[in-house]
């Protein structure tokens, strides 16, 4: 009991500081509405708290596979950490933003290619948007989509080479698929390859399908928030994260399904060489 609390808690209070990050990196003078940051980050760590200490699943998928919500998290946080450093660069210049920056400047050309989904964010922006502006957004979404990539690209070799989930121990369905009824909808099997394959193709196609989503709809949503420090760090994280989480999702489901269809393969096996006795 002691040692989940101390595990919830210190979840918790990792989960609100990577909400307040960017208020505590940027400069007062580029944050907007403390009062409300703070109190996201408290109700985040809060709702952490409460799932990792209960023993009853509710909502957050593979909370006993480890290492892949490590992964997400270590990931959202690296890319928070990198866009918020970046972001303060032409504020309050240090060597460590200066380096961010400079990478994002190198990073930004080679990644920025014809129809690319950097090039679009770019593309998204007003035409009135300043130059610097426009480096900026094409640095932010430069360095988080070589960041999600790397993490998909770990979590690939985390699965054959690591064998996860098995690696750790048994895979508990209920507890990492809280959301996923195996007795309804048809062969497991199938459904898991369904929606991993979904989850894949939907994070493929989400990098692309944002900026058109924002440049189709400019007159609800204004793409110029993105000159907004602030703004920027989320707009540009959330842009690449959530589709490098439906990949790995997907990826997770694919793997999945092909342990269970292993075992049954096994299963039938086992029952076959029987009845040949």
């Amino acid at each position: 009991m002691f040692a989940r609390i101390i595990g919830a808690a210190a979840r918790g209070v990792l989960v609100a500081l990577l909400i307040a990050l960017p208020s505590l990196l940027l400069p007062v003078s580029a944050t907007d509405s403390p009062e409300i940051i703070v109190f996201m980050a408290l109700l985040g760590g809060a709702l952490t708290f409460a799932e990792y200490f209960s023993s009853f699943p509710s909502f957050v998928e593979f909370r006993a596979a480890p290492p892949l919500n490590r992964m997400r998290f270590a990931a959202c946080f690296a890319m928070i950490v990198t866009l918020s450093l970046l972001a303060r660069h032409p504020l309050e210049p240090t060597g460590l933003t200066a380096l961010i920056h400079g990478l994002g400047m190198q990073l930004g050309p080679v990644l920025a290619f014809e129809y690319s989904p950097v090039q679009l964010i770019v593309l998204m922006m007003p035409e009135a948007t300043s130059e610097p502006s426009l480096l900026m957004v094409r640095s932010a979404a430069s360095l988080s989509y070589v960041l999600a990539a790397l993490t998909i690209a770990g979590f690939a070799l985390i699965i054959r080479i690591g064998n996860w989930p098995v690696g750790n121990g048994a895979f508990n369905v209920w507890v990492n698929l809280p959301l996923f009824d195996p007795t309804t909808g048809g062969d497991v099997v199938t459904r898991l390859q369904r929606d991993g394959r979904i989850n894949i193709i939907a994070g493929i196609l989400l990098p692309f399908a944002i900026p058109v989503l924002f440049k189709l709809s400019s007159g609800v949503l204004d793409s110029a928030l993105l000159t907004k420090p602030q703004m920027l760090v989320w707009l540009i994280a959330g842009w690449a994260f959530v589709p490098a989480s439906l990949i790995m999702r997907g990826l997770a489901f694919l793997r999945i399904a092909e342990l269970i269809a292993q075992k049954r393969r096994a299963a039938y096996a086992d029952t076959d060489a029987l009845q040949t006795a």
